[in-house]
């Protein structure tokens, strides 16, 4: 069996004032937290089925680079000591600007990591700035350059549209100056505001607004034009890559294969089951890596609800699913399952039917939420 890993690690240099992850500034807990960490990997590994292998790992936050140097090789030593990595195993770290260093750099590269995922949402500094970022766009440059010159990890970089204050040519504009770094993979998000984020709260307030939808889409639409003439193929509705650099891992998730989350509040799907780790920093330290205390609301998944995850993870993709493989895995017609709601979406143009593959049109990416909750 093949499975996907992701390792969370909590802490950040700051609250981002649009983030509802489980993250916080707690840097005196870094070591406490990755030797607990370390006893979950322990334990986890144990737990396997002989000949699990692990073919993508991701390492996310939090901002898994402000972590010092030494806590890195520990955390890098253990999951290769204590998991059966397959030979082309896509391995990510996430980063932000300004905790790329040459020493950290140079503690990751005797680890087999393949990619990088920067993030930077705009490179105007003053929009930075009103999202509660604490880079600017010149660390971000910075950041590749180190990375460029020192490794050859694929890297993948964040962008947002949407944010308060940000006109379409700003948009524009960014989109424009990140494709002249040749990046292999982009990630493109809509601003989504909400609850328990600073901004949640303003908006609560009354003292902020959504960006208007027809400006919201203006920018994502332009997104699609201008990345597909620079080389890029749009393979899921936020994501971006050049041709072979999809990513891997995010590819698990979509397709529904397995995976085991470690870490603060990391979810799984495993077995057939759905679970998610503790929540609160000092039980999980406390909880030495006892799964048993770790694991909360394991739920074993019916085939009805494989079903709908099914349909609206690989929706999101853009070569969609394939009835067939629905056929294969549920042992019922996809047609005999959901015969109202594929009629419905595809005689009005947002679901496509062709060669066995069902798919989101273009119209049907700009209402892909209520496309899949029809499906719920």
């Amino acid at each position: 069996m093949q499975i996907g890993l992701y390792f969370h690690i909590p802490f950040c240099a700051s609250k981002c004032y649009y983030c509802d992850f489980l993250s916080f500034p707690r840097q005196k807990e870094q070591e406490r937290y990755i030797e607990a960490l370390i006893q979950e990997i322990e334990k986890t590994s144990e737990s396997l089925p002989l000949g699990t292998s692990v073919k993508s790992i991701f390492i996310g936050g939090g901002t898994p680079t402000v972590l010092p140097p030494f806590l890195l090789d520990r955390l890098m030593k253990a999951i290769v000591t204590h998991f059966k990595l397959e030979i082309d195993c896509e391995w990510t770290i996430e980063a932000n600007p300004g905790t790329i260093e040459l020493e950290k750099i140079e503690v990751l590269k005797q680890y087999p990591i393949t990619r990088i995922s920067l993030g930077l949402q705009s490179t105007h500094n003053d929009l930075l700035k009103a999202i509660g970022r604490l880079h600017r766009f010149e660390d971000w440059e910075e950041s590749i350059r180190l990375i460029r010159s020192h490794t050859a990890w694929h890297i993948n970089t964040d962008l947002m549209f949407g944010l308060p204050g940000q006109s379409f040519e700003a948009f524009k504009e960014t989109l424009e100056i990140i494709s002249t770094y040749n990046l292999e993979h982009l990630s493109v998000y809509a601003l989504i505001i909400e609850e328990g984020t600073h901004f949640g709260d303003l908006y609560n307030e009354g003292k902020m607004e959504e960006v208007s939808e027809i400006l919201d889409r203006q920018m994502y639409h332009y997104a699609q034009d201008y990345l597909k003439t620079q080389g890029y193929e749009q393979y899921e509705i936020s994501n971006w890559a050049k041709p072979g650099h999809r990513c891997q891992h995010n590819l698990v998730y979509w397709q529904c294969e397995p995976y085991i989350g470690l870490g603060l509040g990391a979810h799984s799907l495993f077995e057939g089951k759905r679970f998610y780790n503790e929540e609160n920093l000092e039980n999980y330290v406390v909880a030495a890596g006892d799964l048993s205390l770790l694991r909360h609301d394991e739920e074993i998944l019916t085939q009805k609800m494989m079903m709908e995850e099914y349909l609206f993870l690989g929706l999101r993709l853009i070569e969609g699913i394939d009835e067939t493989d629905f056929e294969k895995k549920f042992g019922q017609s996809i047609w005999d399952t959901y015969p109202s709601q594929l009629k419905k979406w595809i005689s009005q143009g947002a679901l496509v039917h062709d060669k066995k593959r069902i798919y989101l049109s273009h119209y049907g990416l700009d209402v892909c939420n209520e496309i899949f909750s029809s499906f719920l």
